[in-house]
């Protein structure tokens, strides 16, 4: 495409946007101190809850100005992991938020409707073939796509249900590890979920623990936890942008994540 029809292609966009035609859609929850935190067991070091502190309020250290100095950990939220968040991914070339290039937090997106399964089983697992019998209808997953597994999960999140920890540990939805091999395959630019990370709850239990930690980020691959409003998205034919802050040597960090899908 030469520079005159990239020119136009833009302002088509623009011009879609303006009119209605195409819509944003915002899968971001709200940060704030009533966000829930993943807990790990109690050996490991705990990510702390999202916190602030007012610097100024229109007040004598501030006539003019509002702000907060704001205490948060980089995966909180709804958040993005980069491949130097695990140890799978720490010795990959740009692996950290500040050395991912620019252009690979805008790409197509699939989204694969798993809601039904997993409003009747917590522990629903994606796999190869759930996902193989979606392409069937909707295409071959192409590379360099995000793929989203809509579970609805995200509406629980002001329920003890959202994390639904139990004696044994969380349950929660995710992806087997034959599901995050096939897609590593595919060539994906990464995985995203509703849940408070992008493993299954009792993924610590898999033969390979926490695939989609281990493999993807061991891929030099990217992941999406906490998302919303999955549910107005179509299974494929949106463009997903994350917004991660760029972090020097930051392993993820609270996301604004827009899809940009037909209304």
């Amino acid at each position: 495409m030469n520079m005159t029809n990239s020119s136009q292609a833009l302002a088509q966009v623009l011009s879609n946007l303006a009119d209605g035609s195409i819509k944003v859609v915002d899968l971001t929850h709200p940060l704030g101190e009533n966000t829930p935190v993943i807990a790990l067991p109690p050996e490991f070091a705990q990510s702390p809850p999202f916190s602030r502190e007012v610097i100024s309020k229109y007040n004598e250290t501030g006539p003019a100005w509002y702000w907060n100095t704001i205490h948060v950990g980089e995966h909180t939220g709804t958040h993005f992991d980069a491949p130097a968040h695990w140890i799978s991914g720490k010795d990959l070339p740009n692996n950290t938020l500040d050395t991912i290039p620019a252009g690979k937090h805008v790409g197509p997106v699939c989204v694969i409707d798993a809601s039904k399964e997993s409003a009747a089983d917590a522990d629903f697992l994606l796999t190869p073939e759930f996902i193989e019998n979606w392409e069937k209808t909707h295409g071959r997953i192409p590379a360099g796509a995000w793929v989203l597994m809509r579970t609805d999960w995200s509406k629980r999140i002001a329920e003890p249900s959202f994390l639904n920890i139990k004696e044994d540990g969380p349950h929660s939805p995710g992806p087997s590890v034959a599901c995050v091999e096939f897609l590593i395959e595919r060539n994906v630019a990464g995985f995203g979920t509703e849940t408070v990370g992008t493993d299954a709850g009792q993924g610590f239990l898999f033969d390979t623990p926490l695939p989609c930690h281990t493999l993807i980020h061991g891929a030099g691959k990217f992941g999406l936890a906490s998302l919303c409003n999955l549910d107005q998205l179509p299974p494929t034919g949106a463009m997903l942008i994350t917004a991660p802050m760029k972090i020097v040597d930051g392993s993820g960090s609270p996301v604004r994540v827009f899809a940009i899908t037909p209304a």
